[in-house]
């Protein structure tokens, strides 16, 4: 396939030999062999796909589907945008920011997250050893530096970065920044998303204090009781974050902290509906209802939301199916 668009660009070039000089050549097949590599495996960005993507498979997270799909939407149809997008998730377990990274993957990229412009880090998987921090400081730069080289477009996802330590967090903030050029590389069109349970606590309370008033959940939006800011001053203030000894709030290096509130027990019954589907079981609405009723909720005598939210799921799915 790749010599296929080689073949193409060739052809493109042959043709306007014919009638242009060499200077005009060199320039036009410079500006096709570009435009290729920036392109590949980008799909034509579609705002209304995404929209709809968000609607159908993020469940019971209203405020996190529309900051996404404003945030991206805004981003990818910016031909020159003055800082990479930086997004941070938060939220409980099983709440779907893993599965929001996804989909905004497979918005972006023909292969999704399985493109090989996606990269993604784990501290303790990519970063297990302190003594080697040093190191994995200029790893870290230098792949950083070298995806974007090759492709403008790259997306990097730092999972569990509550646990990041300080020093890889200071490895990445150069890459942050307004009109951030770092050895003569730009990373306008850069993607970083960060994954945390930081600041799931402030997002569970004013959750349930809403639901303890009687005001729907879907009234619940980012300025509702100062939501964000307290997401942002919680995660920040937290000693044993990494996040707490980072300047990146200081100097407004994020641009959105997303909350990814709790989930009741109408939003596990979609989950369970939906593997359902993945696994190709008839669906089964008294099912659904039973798995999703037998998985644990808190508080204690209310019993609201669901402890690992949809992260067990299809274990539950399983078990009620064959056993």
């Amino acid at each position: 396939m790749k010599a296929q668009h080689f073949v193409v660009v060739l052809l493109l070039v042959s043709n306007i030999t014919l009638s242009s000089g060499f200077l005009d050549v060199f320039v036009a097949a410079a500006s096709v062999v570009y435009t290729y590599f920036e392109r590949d495996d980008l799909l034509p960005f579609d705002s209304k796909r995404l929209k709809e993507d968000l609607r159908e498979n993020l469940f019971g997270q209203h405020i996190a589907s529309n900051v996404i799909q404003r945030a991206v939407s805004s981003f990818m149809t910016d031909r020159n945008p003055n800082k990479p997008l930086v997004l941070s998730f938060h939220g409980t377990t099983g709440t779907g920011k893993n599965h929001a990274v996804k989909i905004i993957a497979r918005n972006v990229y023909e292969k999704g997250e399985n493109s090989k412009h996606v990269h993604t880090f784990k501290p303790g998987h990519h970063f297990p050893h302190e003594k080697k921090l040093h190191l994995y400081s200029a790893q870290l730069k230098q792949q950083i530096h070298e995806s974007v080289s090759r492709f403008p477009r790259s997306m990097f996802i730092f999972d569990d970065m509550d646990k990041m330590q300080p020093q890889l967090i200071d490895a990445i903030k150069p890459f942050l920044d307004y009109n951030a050029r770092v050895d003569g590389v730009s990373f306008h069109k850069a993607i970083f998303l960060f994954l945390s349970n930081a600041g799931g606590n402030v997002i569970t309370e004013v959750t349930l204090d809403f639901w303890r008033e009687g005001i729907p959940r879907e009234n619940l939006w980012m300025d509702s009781k100062e939501l964000e800011t307290k997401i942002s001053e919680n995660i920040f203030n937290d000693k044993n974050s990494g996040f707490s000894y980072s300047s990146i709030r200081d100097e407004h290096l994020v641009d959105h902290y997303i909350p990814f509130l709790p989930l009741e027990l109408k939003h596990v019954r979609q989950c369970v509906l939906v593997e359902m589907a993945h696994m190709s079981i008839t669906q089964d609405s008294d099912l659904a209802d039973q798995v999703a009723g037998d998985m644990p909720y808190f508080p204690e005598e209310e019993k609201v939301f669901a402890v690992k939210g949809c992260k067990s799921v299809r274990h539950k799915l399983s078990l009620s199916i064959y056993f």
